[in-house]
């Protein structure tokens, strides 16, 4: 359900704004922005709760809110016209508001849920056996892949034989089943798996030690008990203070956030961590970006839902790949290893830059089209009118799957474009579907590395704070396409994805050269307790 919402509410944001990518726009700039804000103060909440609370709250918030997002658009598709006419329009922008609002509020909720359940719970159901604990996040992975293929090509078949409200309603419909049947299994999961009843949170951490202090009331006070009782104190008088003080619990908020990513830069995986990040910042994934340039180069939608779907392929691959990696070498060479297959594959796409029909052009200015609109008043392109429909031609024609190669029978040989050469496209989707089994194998062993070396009070700040650097650098990567919107400048964001790619992987190295020294570079002996062992004791933070 929530694969088929990422998916469906960006289609159904164009449809509803005319065919523009406005409000699209607004609201990836919206859920981009509240994950930056509030991640490590969703993560503070992870901790602060109990897991089954956290699991089913977050649970029953993301599902409620897409429910409730699918009946307002349902409502908005059918009564559009007469929206449109109250109130001058404003009734109509402010459904389109509370659209965006509530699916940026299942979005936290979703980010929470991932939190709570990949980043916590499963750390806890596997314990103490790490192979299992990699088994369990690869297993979740390839689940994760499998759901990417199938919702959107479940909710694209509905919307493409029925309507854009009947999606809204599937989708509704959905999520309130899968609502239930989650909860369930949450719940079952919970009560066979008694430790998930024991957190070691801050609060509890400090009911403890209260405890402890009065068991050994009686008995001479070691000093160890002394600084129990004075850490008590001084703990407690901040509380009584928040409970009078107002402005105290204003300010909660923003030292939570100040105090999480303090906490993140301590972390011994510091350096990990921003590495994965730094892939964030890179135009060569499939989305929305890629396949816009894949348009202007003549790939038509077939051909690209196939590349979807061998991306996909190479993408279960690498989850394979990082179990067998991590049993051989060990995980924090897994890294390594995955990280150098990455950037070999992306090489690849560095070369298409330079290749026969790359559009490279770097005399083009990128702000040459905006400028032309903006200041010299031209007119925005509009729809070809009947008589000229048979003079155009389209790159993505139906004889060929491919590119315009063949020629309309109407229309005349010495007018029609040279087809456009297809080694650059080709190289650089070649180079971006290989890397996936690397990325994968990589993003597996950051999130087990942050699984496995995180104290447990802090495992839901820290990755809120993870998530948070995530979403930074995938913003920038859309203000960079933003600055360089044409196809004559995607070279040269290719080549800045790669650097920054690059960038990452030096970084990973470093905390790799941190961790195992003279050891990084002998695979024969995979030591499982490596990262735990070398880091130095007592580098975690207390938020």
């Amino acid at each position: 359900g929530d694969r088929m919402w990422h998916f469906a509410v960006s289609v159904f944001l164009v449809e509803l704004y005319g065919n523009s990518l406005l409000l699209t726009a607004v609201y990836g700039l919206v859920v981009a922005g509240s994950v930056l804000l509030l991640g490590a103060i969703i993560g503070d909440w992870v901790d602060k709760n109990s897991r089954l609370k956290v699991a089913q709250t977050s649970l029953v918030v993301q599902n409620a809110s897409v429910i409730l997002c699918g009946i307002i658009l349902m409502i908005v598709f059918l009564f559009k016209t007469q929206l449109l006419t109250l109130y001058h329009g404003w009734l109509l922008t402010m459904c389109y508001i509370l659209v965006i609002t509530i699916a940026n509020i299942a979005n936290l909720a979703s980010t929470a849920t991932a939190i709570t359940i990949q980043r916590d719970w499963i750390v806890v159901v596997a314990g103490e056996d790490r192979s299992k604990l990699a088994d369990m996040n690869a297993t979740i992975r390839r689940i994760d892949q499998l759901t990417n293929i199938l919702a959107p090509m479940a909710v694209g078949q509905i919307m493409t034989f029925g309507s854009p409200m009947i999606g809204c309603g599937f989708i509704s419909g959905w999520n309130l089943m899968s609502m239930c049947v989650e909860y369930l299994l949450l719940w079952k999961v919970y009560q066979k798996t008694p430790t998930l009843a024991v957190k070691s949170a801050k609060v509890e951490e400090s009911e403890l030690k209260q405890l402890n202090v009065k068991k050994e009331s009686d008995m001479k006070p070691a000093e160890g008990v002394q600084l129990i009782v004075e850490k008590d104190v001084t703990g407690f008088e901040p509380q009584q203070e928040k409970e009078v003080s107002c402005t105290a619990r204003i300010a909660e908020p923003f030292i939570t956030f100040r105090d999480g990513w303090v906490a993140y830069y301590n972390q011994p995986v510091f350096l990990a961590g921003m590495g994965l990040a730094f892939l964030y910042m890179t135009v060569l994934g499939f989305d929305c970006i890629t396949t816009g340039y894949a348009y202007t180069q003549g790939l038509s939608g077939s051909v690209l839902s196939l590349l979807m779907g061998a991306s996909a392929v190479t993408g279960i691959m690498g989850t394979v790949a990082f179990t067998w990696l991590r049993h051989k070498c060990g995980l924090v060479r897994t890294g390594l290893i995955s990280g150098i297959a990455q950037f070999a594959c992306l090489v690849l796409c560095a070369i298409s830059v330079f290749m026969p029909g790359s559009p490279l052009d770097l005399t083009v200015s990128p702000f040459a089209d905006i400028s032309a609109r903006l200041f010299e008043s031209e007119p925005l392109p509009t729809i070809a009118s009947p008589e000229d429909k048979p003079e155009m031609v389209f790159a993505t024609g139906m004889p060929n799957v491919l590119n315009g190669s063949t020629t309309p029978a109407n229309s005349d040989p010495e007018m029609s474009p040279e087809p456009v050469p297809l080694i650059s496209v080709s190289l650089l989707f070649a180079g971006v579907i290989a890397a996936r089994v690397g990325l994968w194998s990589f993003d597996l062993t950051v999130t087990q590395l942050l699984q496995e070396n995180v104290v447990e009070s802090e495992r839901g700040i820290i990755n809120g704070v993870q998530n948070s650097m995530n979403y930074l650098l995938d913003l920038l990567h859309f203000i960079m396409v933003i600055l360089a919107p044409n196809p004559e400048a995607f070279g040269l964001l290719v080549l800045i994805s790669v650097s920054f790619v690059a960038m990452g992987h030096i970084m990973y190295f470093r905390f790799a050269q941190k961790s195992l020294g003279k050891q990084l570079f002998v695979c024969c002996t995979p030591d499982p307790k490596a990262v735990s062992d070398s880091l130095p004791p007592g580098n975690t933070s207390t938020v």
